[in-house]
């Protein structure tokens, strides 16, 4: 029988398409000006923190951030899960900075507590931490051992908008925290992302560094002033306090944002129970059903063999395959990152034994389509099918 289920249906709804042609009617800018802002402050409102610079991606929002931190001090280490986007570590090492990887929490997906605090030295400068998939990867005793330490926490949000921690949003516990807005995730403005922070530091280095350093980006105008008078010898317009980017988005983009954010809640409730279906339905002793979903909001279905069976995986896969279910291996970001060709480069050969959990859901873990308009019927007959095979 084919179920017929994709990753994603189209995010992008005839509203926003609506909204994008309203608003090109008048022949506006379209580069990054007023939508831009306007949307940074809405996304700041519904997150809860002070501050968002919008950029052209969240992978570039990693590199940015991680950017930012080099500048504010040379070298350390970053704490880095293994399970993960490639642009995660990647912007860690492009930065100077060190990578250290830790396991992952079963339950969750994201690195384990006590493995992080583990893995602390006198080098940590910050735990880079991605809520994978929707699920939350903070607890009290990380954020309380953290501020401690007074260790930077980067929380990666990209596949979680929406999930919470004790009634607050994933998002809002760190010093710097990134979204992405690719065009399957909770909510799209085609491509984008997002850097937020409370701290205004942070705010004014990351609007420059997004626009290639320059000065003129900042909204300090007592910082500004600063930098004219040091550089009387440059143009005001054109003082480049960082080696930046062009990381900027458009104002169609911004659009298509601000038609998205009032719907955002409601789709993820949606999420969220098609999520808790799934597993209510899915065999426990077949698969693992036990994650921790307390503030989850998941962008996708995980299923991940209870046992580490191969014959048993390559029935799976013939099955979703034949029922036209389409699926990821590996769960986020293709598995194992220790595995793959470019991070053998960067840091050499790593010993897979220390990282059994996240090597086991790379082999026997993957992920299935979740989304608002997916319906019960689907969910049901999907799990009938993964339930049957022996």
């Amino acid at each position: 029988m084919k179920i017929n289920l994709p990753l994603m249906e189209n995010n992008i709804a005839k509203v926003d398409l609506q909204a994008v042609a309203d608003f090109i009617k008048d022949e506006p800018i379209l580069t990054n000006s007023k939508k831009c802002r306007e949307f940074e402050e809405r996304w700041s409102e519904w997150l809860g923190v002070k501050y968002s610079v919008f950029v052209n991606s969240g992978a570039s929002a990693n590199i940015l951030t991680m950017a930012i931190l080099a500048e504010l001090q040379e070298g350390g280490e970053v704490i880095v899960p293994p399970l993960t986007w490639i642009s995660d570590i990647v912007s860690v090492v492009k930065a100077g900075l060190t990578p250290v990887f830790v396991d992952i929490n079963p339950k969750t997906l994201c690195m384990d507590t006590e493995k992080i605090l583990s893995a602390i030295t006198p080098r940590t400068r910050a735990v880079f931490l991605t809520h994978v998939l929707g699920f939350n990867g903070l607890s009290d005793k990380l954020l309380s051992t953290l501020a401690e330490q007074k260790i930077l926490l980067i929380e990666d949000v990209c596949e979680s908008h929406g999930a919470t921690f004790k009634g607050k949003k994933l998002g809002s516990y760190g010093y710097i925290s990134n979204f992405s807005y690719y065009f399957a995730h909770h909510m799209s403005t085609i491509e984008g992302g997002m850097v937020c922070t409370n701290d205004n530091t942070i705010y004014q280095m990351a609007r420059m560094f997004r626009s290639h350093g320059m000065v003129r980006e900042a909204t300090d105008e007592i910082l500004k002033e600063r930098y004219r008078k040091e550089h009387a010898d440059l143009r005001p317009e054109f003082i480049f306090a960082y080696p930046g980017f062009n990381f900027r988005n458009t104002e169609i983009n911004a659009v298509i944002g601000l038609s998205q954010l009032p719907r955002l809640d409601q789709n993820n409730e949606k999420r969220i129970r098609n999520f808790q279906i799934f597993l209510e339905q899915l065999d426990s002793k077949k698969y693992f059903t036990e994650f921790d979903t307390a503030g989850s909001c998941n962008y996708a279905f995980v299923l991940w063999l209870k046992q580490p069976d191969a014959a048993f995986c390559e029935r799976v896969i013939a099955a979703m395959t034949a029922a036209n279910v389409e699926f990821r291996r590996g769960t986020a970001g293709g598995g194992n990152q220790l595995r793959q060709p470019y991070l053998k480069k960067l840091i050499g050969e790593v010993d897979l034994t220390n990282f059994p959990i996240v090597d086991n859901i790379h082999f026997y873990g993957f992920y299935i389509g979740n989304f608002p308009t997916l319906e019960e019927g689907k969910i049901t007959a999907l799990c009938d099918m993964l339930n049957a095979i022996e």
